[in-house]
């Protein structure tokens, strides 16, 4: 299984001095496997410290902080030899001990030329952060384009990279991103779906929604867990409403996040920030922001906290959450609910690193994403959930606000490559959005 973030992981470990490496992310998104096996195997020998599995290693940074007497410590404890020249040193599931966060501040100053990483799935829940110590990525759920890698079919990768705009490739790629919509982007359901590929769908299909099942039941047992000083039980009643409430839209755009009736004598955005902001900082939710009227960059300088629209981190996940078969997603085909291929869209653009992402909002009108590029230009990205085009809200953007480009996200083929100013893309080439801005 490949990811993409691999090659900052190599090109981080070619630079002659680095600052610790700080992987964060949702449980279960394939943290450790990108560390261990994948970016692991380019090393001699690593050094595996898991918190949360043995937290035991604790002791370890009881002590000194300094880089060489942490590292003979944890020699003594695992009984492991160590050399920093070649070694990899993963410090995994580190928001389980503070003293290891802190340590990473030493790394930085001390040990420059030294390979630590890091992984956590509640780093932004911390009470101290080494800011400016470490180098950060998120790691989220399989994008699609790792999805199609994952199926090991040359001639379908070939097609994805390239961009073919062919119906033979369309057909091919739709029944590919329908497929994603039901298993999402969780690294085990998307394992067991390729592993399983020659058994009997409908035992495929079992094996993914187990996973899916365990999934959701882990991550409601972390609320209690990690939730501190937030109300679990809050927190649970925003996880379960997202799905809740982008099903009530079916062709229309998502609306943003209501706040009655979510929780029992809490109705406005004040008693839900915390929760809500809990959910985004374990990445289990993505956020979106209206902006109204003429937007101007940079957009997070007018979203305003209150009007948000809330996504889950996995489309797969979501579905489950609906209880929405695979029969269901795929009897849809180009006609399927209108959520999902936003909820799909802004997942895609997170991993972007468009994160929060922004919409635009004008009356009546509404234009499910905006986004700006390096020279401050701002484009309108509609997402149509079947093969219709035709967007009244786009047009109503266009004659308030005048872009040099506009995108159509579609179920259908897509336009020419030689249009330049509305251009329509299908919905599997989301991620090559920033290359046509």
């Amino acid at each position: 299984m490949q990811r993409t973030l691999l090659d900052s992981l190599i090109a981080w470990k070619n630079q002659p001095m680095r600052k610790p490496l700080l992987i964060d992310g949702a449980r279960q998104t394939g943290k450790t496997f990108l560390l261990k096996t994948l970016f692991g195997k380019t090393f001699t020998h690593i050094l595996r410290i898991d918190f949360l599995e043995n937290p035991a290693y604790k002791e370890a940074f009881d002590g000194s902080l300094s880089p060489d007497e942490l590292l003979m410590n944890l020699e003594l404890i695992t009984n492991q030899s160590f050399n920093p020249e070649t070694d990899l040193l993963i410090l995994d599931e580190i928001g389980e001990c503070e003293r290891a966060v802190t340590s990473l501040k030493y790394f930085a100053e001390k040990a420059p030329t030294y390979f630590v990483a890091a992984s956590g799935s509640n780093i932004g829940l911390l009470n101290t952060f080494p800011v400016g110590k470490v180098e950060q990525y998120n790691l989220r759920p399989l994008t699609f384009q790792e999805f199609i890698y994952a199926s090991k079919e040359a001639p379908l990768i070939k097609a994805f990279d390239t961009q073919v705009n062919s119906p033979a490739a369309h057909s091919k790629l739709m029944d590919k991103l329908t497929d994603y919509f039901f298993t999402g982007g969780m690294p085990e359901a998307v394992a067991a779906w390729y592993q399983f590929k020659d058994i009997s769908i409908l035992e495929r299909v079992e094996k993914v929604t187990k996973i899916h099942s365990d999934l959701v039941a882990g991550y409601q047992r972390d609320f209690g867990k990690y939730a501190g000083k937030v109300d679990a039980t809050l927190i649970e009643s925003v996880f379960n409403s997202i799905p809740a409430q982008l099903s009530l839209v079916m062709d229309d755009s998502v609306k943003r996040f209501k706040f009655k009736n979510v929780h029992e004598r809490k109705s406005r955005y004040s008693d839900f920030e915390t929760a809500i902001h809990w959910l985004r900082c374990c990445r289990l939710a993505l956020a979106n922001y209206a902006i109204e009227g003429t937007p101007k960059a940079p957009l997070a300088a007018y979203k305003k906290d209150n009007r948000v629209k809330l996504f889950l981190f996995d489309v797969g996940l979501l579905n489950h959450m609906l209880r929405c078969s695979y029969k269901e997603i795929k009897q849809q085909n180009y006609e399927y609910k209108g959520y999902i291929a936003e909820n799909f869209v802004q997942q895609e653009l997170t991993a972007m690193g468009l994160d929060p992402s922004y919409s635009w909002n004008d009356a009546r009108a509404e234009v499910e994403f905006i986004a700006s590029n390096d020279e401050g230009a701002i484009f309108p990205i509609e997402v149509k959930s079947g093969k219709r085009t035709r967007a009244k809200s786009l047009a109503s953007y266009i004659d308030k606000c005048a872009p040099s480009k506009t995108f159509k996200l579609t179920g259908s083929q897509g336009s020419s490559a030689l249009e330049q100013t509305n251009i329509v893309m299908p919905l599997y080439y989301t991620q090559y959005l920033p290359s046509k801005w």
